[in-house]
């Protein structure tokens, strides 16, 4: 009894060694193969400085009519008031889109002068006395305010080429309901904007429309699939826009760009007329969203671009008390394919929780249960969404070769960009992840934040773990965008929060993030870390 109880102990304790030795050479592999990441993300960040050296910076002018600054909804209510007109309004931003454009390129379709002639109409309306003020600012709360959206969208009349060239050609035939709902709401479009194709990758770059450029750097990303209204936000040729957002495309560009950006709740808005998605459904983790350089912007945009699914939402107008909100955050995904989170990103988070911590009392750092595991929770969520990829990349005349299509890029004689054929790689070759594993992944850390945030609750964490990349810099941190597409998977709201420019004039941003149909919080949240911080920053 006495020699099987010492030989028990005995193997408990060999157990215990090697369990704790085993732990121990985990840890090690782990730094080993983060610190490899480190230093091959220092000399890709060496060879791109070197190649985009400061000569070939160029950056917008400085903006000299300072209506050109204001909020869309500040706009709005001068035109009702007869403090503007809609005519000048449009027609600032018009000139200021010529202006910058011939640097970012951000311009994909305009329509100037059906522009102007509806600011025409507004302001002959508006000269009746006997206009209700009032019911204006409720029914038609952009009423008269330009605004722009990305070339993806539907707009009767206009080209939806995608950005491929099967559908160079292709003009739609009626306005995404998104769209509908702002003209309604009384917004005045005056372009439609630059994209990857078929909104497939994180920098805005296609072999119809070219490559968009950084306002801040010419030599930088404006970041994708919304890097067109980025831009353009960025360099104030637009008050708002219309974002859609599958992993990051609004969030993305509105932190290249110094701008906020909502992915709102999952089923918060309708996809009919994005990208080529022709009614809409539930079963999606796209959602479209509003941009723009004022926080007081966010709520109004989403309500209206919400429209008929705005009674998804119980809590949009509820006033928040951001003294009482409980703080959460976290530094890192801790996923080792993703770069390490930069000391700029951290300062800048440390510095908006800090301030936070001052206004509630507390704020607690959390470690999500599967946050590194986010390339297979993503992976398996998105390709749902993009199971007819391929046959939409012909303009469904047929299917992608990828093999042929491979070969073709190689050889310079290439149909789409190196962005699309990784996502084709991704989605057709790559073996589809373990769809139970990952739902049970899903499960787990979707209750976990659910519990964690409640009602009342909210998680600052990173957008993305670097500062704004250089062009085609993306190519060698491909999983960067993952802090944003964790939270698609999620179907949870997410809202990028500008918080100033860096040593060399880049914007830099992160992510507040909120239970479902919370979305009220996030903006709640912008709205004071703007206060706080000056939210966003003219690039001249």
């Amino acid at each position: 009894m006495c020699c099987n109880t010492v030989s028990m102990n005995n193997m408990d304790t060999n157990e215990g060694v090697c369990g704790g030795v085993k732990k121990y050479l985990l840890q090690f592999l782990r730094c080993v193969v983060v610190q490899i990441h480190c230093l091959f993300d220092y000399a890709i960040d060496l060879f791109f400085e070197f190649y985009y050296n400061k000569n070939k910076v160029k950056r917008v002018s400085p903006i000299k009519n300072q209506l050109l600054l204001e909020s869309g909804i500040s706009l709005a209510q001068k035109i009702r008031n007869g403090n503007l007109t809609s005519e000048e309004v449009v027609k600032a931003f018009i000139e200021r889109c010529k202006e910058v454009n011939t640097i970012i390129n951000a311009v994909a379709n305009e329509r100037f002068q059906d522009a102007i002639g509806e600011a025409k109409k507004v302001d002959e309306f508006l000269k009746d006395e006997n206009v209700d003020r009032e019911m204006l600012k409720e029914k038609k709360p952009f009423l008269g305010v330009p605004f722009t959206m990305k070339e993806s969208n539907t707009v009767k009349g206009m080209p939806h080429t995608m950005g491929i060239l099967a559908r160079k050609d292709h003009i739609a035939t009626e306005d995404a309901e998104v769209v509908a709902n702002l003209k309604e709401a009384g917004g005045i479009l005056i372009a439609t904007t630059n994209i990857p194709e078929m909104c497939s990758w994180i920098e805005s770059r296609n072999k119809v429309y070219g490559q968009t450029n950084n306002p801040y750097n010419s030599t930088r990303t404006a970041g994708g699939s919304g890097g067109g209204d980025g831009a353009l936000l960025g360099a104030s040729g637009t008050p708002i826009a219309i974002g859609t957002d599958l992993g990051g495309s609004i969030r993305i560009p509105a932190f290249s760009n110094g701008i906020f950006g909502l992915k709102p709740s999952g089923g918060a808005t309708s996809i009919k007329g994005v990208n080529m998605i022709e009614e809409d459904y539930e079963d999606t983790i796209i959602e479209a969203g509003p941009m723009c350089k004022k926080a007081e912007d966010l709520l109004p945009l989403l309500k209206v671009i919400s429209g008929r699914k705005l009674v998804n939402f119980k809590k949009l107008d509820s006033h928040v008390d951001v003294k009482k909100l409980n703080i959460f955050y976290q530094l890192s995904s801790e996923d080792l394919i993703t770069s390490k989170v930069s000391k700029i990103i951290k300062s800048s988070l440390m510095k908006a929780v800090n301030h936070l911590k001052e206004v509630t009392g507390s704020a607690t750092e959390i470690k999500m249960p599967g946050s590194e595991k986010s390339l297979e929770i993503f992976r398996h969520w998105k390709t749902r969404d993009l199971k007819d990829f391929c046959y939409d990349l012909t303009n469904r005349q047929g299917r992608v070769n990828i093999g042929k299509e491979f070969l073709n890029i190689l050889t310079g004689r290439g149909k789409v960009t190196l962005g699309t054929m990784i996502l084709l790689i991704d989605t057709y070759v790559t073996p589809p992840e373990n769809e139970e594993y990952v739902k049970e992944l899903t499960t787990i850390l979707l209750n976990f934040l659910t519990e964690k945030l409640g009602d009342n609750g909210v998680l600052l964490y990173p957008t993305l773990p670097t500062r704004v990349l250089h062009h085609n810099e993306s190519f060698f941190k491909l999983f960067n965008f993952l802090y944003l597409g964790l939270f698609n998977a999620l179907k949870l709201p997410a809202c990028n929060v500008p918080l100033g420019l860096d040593k060399d004039g880049l914007p830099i941003g992160i992510q507040i993030i909120a239970g479902p149909k919370n979305d009220h919080l996030c903006i709640a949240v912008a709205k004071e870390l703007e206060t706080a911080f000056g939210g966003y920053v003219p690039p001249s």
